[in-house]
């Protein structure tokens, strides 16, 4: 790399007192999703933090380190909105959002590994991570303020289902 690439780059900001080191990593965080399918519906939940606050997305969050990815997804459903599930298909296309600010750097990055499950218990209700939830059919969808790739992967996880139950 030359000198002018390397002055080029945004330097990371320091974790802040609430722990937010996600805000111009250095490194892409890899995360998890989970889209439950119950009687034809998909279970989403409205972002209730920084990136895209209040956006519609699926239950899931970060993987801590030495967890697979299956079971961190479970762990964020159970944690974000309360319900239990089986996972039924783990290699649904991973989603990668970069968020750049003004001048080009990249403020966030994740690469999301979502996964396909059939509803077992537990009926959702927002916790700290969720503003509100609801079960959507995949019309539904359409009208919604979504995450990106969310639509390509509720087509995955729905033909991986079967349209659920």
């Amino acid at each position: 790399m030359t000198a002018a690439l390397a002055h080029a780059r945004p330097t990371p900001v320091q974790a802040t007192s609430d722990g937010d080191d996600r805000l111009f990593p250095t490194r892409p965080f890899v995360g998890v999703s989970i889209a439950v399918i119950r009687n034809g519906r998909v279970l989403l939940a409205a972002r209730a933090n920084q990136p895209m606050r209040g956006v519609w997305t699926l239950p899931g969050g970060l993987v801590e380190a030495g967890e697979p990815l299956a079971q961190a997804a479970l762990r964020e459903l159970s944690e974000e909105v309360g319900v239990v599930a089986a996972v039924v298909g783990t290699s649904l296309t991973p989603t990668e959002i970069i968020l750049r600010d003004e001048a080009g750097g990249i403020r966030h990055h994740y690469v999301i590994h979502p996964h396909a499950a059939t509803w077992l218990a537990g009926e959702p209700t927002p916790g700290p991570e969720a503003l509100d939830v609801r079960w959507a059919q995949l019309a539904d969808v359409a009208g919604l303020e979504t995450t990106p790739g969310l639509a390509g992967t509720l087509a995955e996880a729905f033909s991986r289902v079967g349209g659920g139950t």
